[in-house]
């Protein structure tokens, strides 16, 4: 006689050496700090300003002078001869600001100032060109008279006189060893060469050489040495 009845518990466990699967968890919900997020904003806030204070700043410009129009040396600077420009700071870039024009209106040119090029402190003079105790004598000179190298004006040099070989001669024909004449002098103004390569040189020297060195001058007689810078200081 056959009993039914329930089934064993160990019949209805999961076959051998399979493991249950686990009960779902329970993710926790996360609660968010409001002081650490109005922190985090308050961050990208301030780095959005300092990153545009930087753009503004690098975007500064200042209004200064510029040569409107070549200006030769020695040449007086008149309102016409400037205009203005602004361009970014630059504490290496020394220029003149434009509300200080008149600092530089009736003053004379140091140099030759270029059309586009920026007014300095230095660029002009109230000086004038030559001196009390100067005179002023142009120089006409042939390529071979003169350096190759520019000539810049302020700039120290000595006239030689170049006579005649006949000149350096004694009265029995023999060659006289003499030093030549020379003139210290000082550039003041160089010309443009003509197509022959000849330009004049105005020079600066004392008043008891200024007609002896026009009469040499005239000869042609004449060659140019440049001297050497003198040390700052």
């Amino acid at each position: 006689m056959s009993t039914t009845g329930t089934a064993p518990a160990a019949a209805q466990e999961a076959p051998s050496g399979l493991t249950p699967p686990a009960p779902p968890r329970t993710l926790a919900t996360r609660r968010r700090r409001p002081a650490l997020i109005g922190l985090s904003v308050a961050l990208i806030a301030a780095g959005g300003l300092a990153g545009a204070f930087t753009v503004l700043s690098s975007g500064e410009r200042t209004p200064v002078l510029m040569v409107a129009k070549q200006i030769p040396y020695g040449e007086v600077v008149t309102e016409r001869d400037l205009t203005v420009v602004s361009i970014g700071l630059d504490p290496a870039l020394e220029t003149v600001a434009a509300a200080d024009k008149d600092e530089i209106v009736g003053k004379r040119a140091t140099t030759d100032l270029l059309a586009g090029s920026l007014v300095t402190g230095e660029s002009v003079t109230d000086k004038p060109l030559i001196g009390r105790d100067q005179q002023l004598v142009g120089l006409r000179l042939k390529p071979g008279q003169l350096p190759t190298t520019p000539l810049t004006p302020g700039r120290s040099v000595l006239v030689v006189s170049t006579p005649d070989a006949s000149a350096n001669t004694d009265p029995e024909g023999g060659k006289r060893d003499e030093m030549p004449k020379t003139l210290p002098a000082e550039v003041v103004r160089v010309g443009e060469p003509d197509t022959n390569g000849n330009l004049t040189v105005d020079v600066a020297v004392a008043s008891t050489d200024g007609a002896v060195l026009a009469s040499r001058a005239a000869s042609g007689d004449i060659a140019l040495v440049v001297e050497p810078k003198k040390a700052a200081g």
